[in-house]
């Protein structure tokens, strides 16, 4: 249940939100549900995303990424600052599939992407790089997003993770 909280500042119209009913305002006030990233299991049943990791140590592009995480319909997302963060919260939480910043101060997110890779938690890499061709050759294959994204990448994205299965209405 979204709940506006008082007094907007600046023009911002701050939300608090429960992880069961995401919605959003448009510019009218007019609250609208968001559709669910759907993928198809093995058994062929439907499976919603809905708990995501972003492992990136910049915050504002870490909420910029929240942010839009739930206005394409995932229904949790917890973001890791640092290696430390992140995996203490894959040893102690379920995520459907993760997001890696490269680049984290002096070290990468690549020796998380392999422990990813051992527990079979579906991943991609946001960055700068343009291409992969830098990257381990056992991690280029990984879906890439792209900074700055925005919604519709960020869609495409999470599609991508999710097998390529169109958003479910």
């Amino acid at each position: 249940m979204s709940r506006e909280t008082e007094p907007r500042r600046m023009g911002l119209t701050i939300h608090s939100r429960r992880a069961d009913d995401w919605r959003r305002r448009d510019r009218c006030g007019t609250f609208y549900g968001v559709r669910q990233l759907a993928r198809t299991g093995k058994d062929g049943a439907d499976m919603t995303f809905q708990r995501v990791l972003i492992l990136e140590d910049n915050l504002i592009i870490a909420m910029e990424a929240e942010e839009i995480l739930h206005l394409v319909g995932i229904q949790q997302v917890e973001i890791a600052s640092n290696l430390e963060q992140a995996v203490n919260a894959i040893h102690s939480e379920h995520y459907d599939f993760a997001m890696l910043d490269v680049n984290l101060g002096e070290s990468t997110s690549f020796g998380f992407a392999r422990l990813l890779m051992e527990r079979g938690i579906s991943f991609g890499f946001v960055t700068g790089y343009s291409d992969t061709l830098d990257f381990p050759a056992d991690l280029r294959h990984v879906p890439l997003l792209n900074k700055p994204f925005d919604e519709q990448s960020m869609r495409l994205f999470v599609e991508s993770l999710a097998g390529g299965s169109p958003l479910a209405m």
